[in-house]
């Protein structure tokens, strides 16, 4: 009863925590309100939440790296997949050896290959933490799909290195040549698999569909296997199941192009993910925060590891550690924007050089966060021999501490930087989105006119499906119209000005229903789905 207790505990943090951060007069990020309920709840028991390393991983980060994977905008991502890639890859690995290199001086009686795990957990960023750091002040959409991107992929990188980095310290050897190769498998064969368990599994729910019908709930509870299911067949393999879980989400997309699910399942499908997401991330800060006190009151112990005797000296390691990150992300932002999204200026050689507060407020959003936690947590508690897994405990105090600081200094920075930010024009895709609407308008126009027809034809009554279809018809005739005859702009202020004056009519609607609710005018029944429907249509108009 006692970790139930804590379970529904650290649930009710999460659930409060978007309050309490609204209600404060200063912007602070929920991330940083979830860690400090988390601490609130373990000063307040004396019962730790002990968790099994695999298990942790297991349970948090196959889901949560699924659904990035799943929702990013492909689009976005291949149109700066060379910045991505370079800030995924280059950037971790640099992180990984430079920032390996100087914890192990700093610290020396931290072993090299525990400074490197320590280095690796640190270089994944964290999407879900920027967002909320900028609420207030909105990302650029092209940053914010670059950063998007960049965790996606940095997640796994820098996983797959912290395996590399615990298997060196477990067997005390390393293979360059080996090491090679097994990234080639682990990382290919991650990919493989989960682009494979998507298709099976979408290939599979289709032929049972078109046979037998589909179900909702069946639906739902698939998609939330699916990345377990990958991650635990990668694993089997001895592949990555954090980039089966990537490519899966990925995957997805693609799969649900061809495939479509009932529009029911697919509202359902994302107030369920959505909700999934909401929780597994606030519940990995609230568990920082929960494991604070004990690993703060163990500091005293922890420093002794250092060769200091002062607990101060574990900040200086962190602050250390954190400019390191800083610099190393700026230098790598500011030579990645150089070379790929600034381009050199037309009729000359010269290159445009990168916006200082651009680069700044690129190297700012390269928050630590729930990766970061989930990856430090997940080092060993001993070697093969049985005995401790070196400066564990230190390693998990400076990536708390890493965490914490980089919230912080991004929740002050972040929006400073942000504000009136100028990034060079997008180029519009109105043209696109309006085109697509006339092709769809036109297409069922066409399914109107038949369908009208066949059922005129085989009742008595032909009159009323054509004054039926002709209502439903000029609906779309007046899209086609207003967006190919150069009124496309008006046509948008039309729509938007209806959908506000629909808005103001669903609202009376409500307080009306409401009404006959409370004095039993209409059943319960009856009020649930006229509720329902006010919902939805509210949903439309507002999105």
């Amino acid at each position: 009863m006692e970790t139930v207790s804590i379970i529904l505990f650290l649930l009710l943090a999460v659930v409060v925590s978007g309050a309490f951060a609204r209600m404060l007069p200063f912007g602070v990020p929920v991330p940083l309100v979830q860690i400090l309920l988390g601490a609130v709840i373990g000063l307040s028991t004396s019962h730790r939440v002990v968790l099994d390393p695999e298990l942790f991983l297991f349970l948090f980060l196959p889901p949560l790296l699924f659904l990035d994977g799943w929702r990013i905008p492909k689009d976005e991502l291949f149109k700066d997949l060379s910045t991505v890639v370079e800030l995924a890859l280059g950037l971790v690995l640099l992180t990984v050896i430079g920032m390996g290199l100087l914890i192990h001086w700093m610290i020396p009686a931290m072993p090299l290959a525990v400074a490197f795990a320590l280095a690796a957990v640190v270089s994944p960023t964290d999407p879900i933490a920027v967002s909320a750091i900028a609420a207030r002040v909105p990302i650029p959409k092209r940053m914010m799909h670059i950063l998007e991107g960049e965790s996606l992929l940095n997640d796994a990188s820098g996983l797959v290195c912290l395996r590399f980095a615990v298997a060196a310290a477990l067997t005390g050897s390393f293979s360059a040549g080996e090491a090679a190769l097994t990234f080639l498998w682990v990382a290919g064969g991650g990919l493989a698999i989960g682009v494979l368990v998507t298709l099976a599994v979408s290939i599979a729910k289709t032929w049972v569909t078109r046979r037998w019908g589909e179900d909702t709930g069946s639906q739902i509870l698939v998609s939330l296997l699916i990345p377990f299911g990958s991650y635990l067949l990668a694993e089997h393999f001895h592949a990555s199941g954090i980039l089966a879980a990537v490519a899966a989400g990925v995957t997805m997309t693609f799969a649900e192009i061809s495939r479509q699910a009932m529009a029911v399942t697919r509202m359902r499908r994302n107030s369920v993910w959505d909700t999934l997401q909401f929780t597994l991330n606030g519940v990995i800060f609230v568990l920082l925060g929960e494991q604070l006190p004990g690993i703060v009151a163990g500091a005293k112990q922890t420093v002794l590891l250092t060769g200091h005797h002062s607990p101060w000296w574990l900040g200086i390691y962190v602050v250390a550690i954190v400019a390191g990150l800083a610099a190393l992300r700026f230098a790598w932002v500011w030579t990645s924007l150089r070379l790929t999204i600034l381009r050199k200026r037309e009729g000359t050689a010269e290159m445009q050089s990168p916006n200082w507060r651009l680069v700044a407020a690129t190297s700012f959003a390269g928050v630590r966060g729930a990766i970061t936690l989930a990856g430090v947590l997940t080092l060993p508690l001993v070697l093969r021999d049985g005995s401790p897994f070196p400066a564990r405990d230190l390693a998990i105090f400076l990536a708390a501490g890493v965490i914490i600081v980089s919230l912080i200094l991004a929740s002050v920075g972040l929006p400073i930087l942000l504000k009136d930010l100028k990034l060079p024009p997008e180029p519009s895709r109105q043209a696109e989105e309006d085109a697509a609407r006339v092709a769809t308008a036109e297409a069922a126009i066409r399914a109107v006119e038949r369908h009208q027809h066949e059922q005129g034809e085989a009742h008595d009554d032909p009159g009323l499906y054509a004054a039926a279809g002709a209502r439903v018809m000029d609906f779309y005739q007046e899209r086609i119209d207003g967006l190919s005859d150069g009124g496309a702009d008006e046509l948008r202020l039309q729509e938007r000005l209806a959908s506000e004056l629909r808005l103001v009519g669903i609202q009376a609607e409500r307080a009306r229903l409401l009404e006959l609710g409370r004095s039993r005018a209409i059943g319960s029944e009856i009020a649930r789905k006229l509720t329902r429907e006010l919902d939805l249509a509210e949903t439309r108009h507002r999105g």
